[in-house]
């Protein structure tokens, strides 16, 4: 146990996202009354199970092994991890708001505070070191959507000017990172197999676009509807990448799926609610769709590699 616990990988934490994710997908389809409200609760209850259990076993690590800790937070692809934690939070924040708000209000904060440090201290990271292009993946863009994510229930705690501030940052370094991206697949070698799941990333930043910028705005314009069908195009190209994704063995990166699938769900019911055309409802009920198989399958392939004990080892 003492050696599964030295091992627990900080992207552990991205469990926790894709949960939440899919937990505040199913909420919206059950004020839509399109789902019975027990999914709901049943992905809440086991998306907060999940993140005690994340929490407890890398603060046992920070206290048995801080040194193991110092290696990820200096590490040239885990760092970009740790705003899985807050991101957590933020999406914990967002499950909770419509039943429990003041639940959800201390977990924004502290995703709020958390994140502002983590995602500063990520860039001051990238700017101080010399990186390979090699070294470069999708998993670079999750502080990106942690600063896109504040302002989605953030615009009722903190001042619109201060949520359009992170919306900004966020939106920049999107488009700055999806460049170095398209350069690092197509003019170098392959993504190791086990980042492959991490292409997934790529959908929730234009996805969470969206739902932070109508929020910010109040406005459903060409600019809304510019990042929601970005984030429809990459989901196009990652239905024709299927191959890729069919036959990979299964990596902890698996939980990628999830929290992207389910913010494009959230932005197709947004979208849907605003124009009340029904073409975004069928997308909204696809990727639903999608992101419930995605759970279940990636749930059941963890299960069994925590039974056959191949999680929570050292890595390369």
């Amino acid at each position: 146990m003492k050696k599964r616990v030295q091992h627990f990988p900080i992207a552990g934490f991205s469990s926790v996202m894709g949960m939440a994710g899919v937990s505040a997908a199913l909420n919206k389809f059950y004020h839509l009354q399109w789902f019975p409200e027990w999914p709901y609760l049943i992905v809440m209850a086991l998306t907060v199970l999940t993140f005690v259990v994340s929490v407890y076993l890398y603060s046992e690590k920070a206290y048995r092994f801080p040194e193991e800790v110092k290696t990820d937070f200096k590490h040239r692809i885990r760092i970009n991890f740790f705003s899985a934690i807050t991101i957590s939070f933020l999406l914990m924040a967002i499950m909770f708001y419509g039943i429990w708000p003041m639940v959800s209000l201390p977990l924004w904060w502290i995703g709020f505070i958390g994140h502002t440090y983590i995602m500063l201290h990520t860039i001051r990271f990238w700017i101080q070191h010399n990186f390979e292009i090699k070294t470069f993946n999708p998993a670079w863009f999750i502080p990106v959507v942690g600063n896109m994510l504040i302002p989605v229930i953030g615009v009722d705690f903190i001042p619109r000017e201060l949520a359009l501030v992170y919306f900004g940052i966020g939106f920049l370094f999107w488009i700055i990172l999806l460049t170095i991206f398209m350069n690092r697949v197509v003019f170098h070698d392959q993504l190791p197999k086990k980042f492959l799941p991490t292409f997934f990333i790529l959908l929730a930043p234009p996805a969470v676009g969206f739902a932070s910028y109508v929020k910010i705005t109040q406005s459903l314009d060409t600019f809304a509807f510019f990042m929601l069908y970005i984030a429809y195009f990459f989901a196009a190209l990652l239905l024709m990448l299927f191959k890729s994704f069919k036959n990979l063995k299964f990596f902890v990166s698996w939980w990628a799926f999830l929290f992207p699938l389910a913010s494009v769900t959230l932005s197709s019911v947004a979208a849907y609610q605003l124009t009340s055309h029904t073409i975004y409802m069928y997308l909204a009920w696809f990727f639903m769709t999608l992101s419930i198989v995605a759970l279940f399958v990636v749930g059941a392939k963890t299960l069994g590699a925590i039974k056959r004990k191949e999680l929570c080892v050292e890595e390369d």
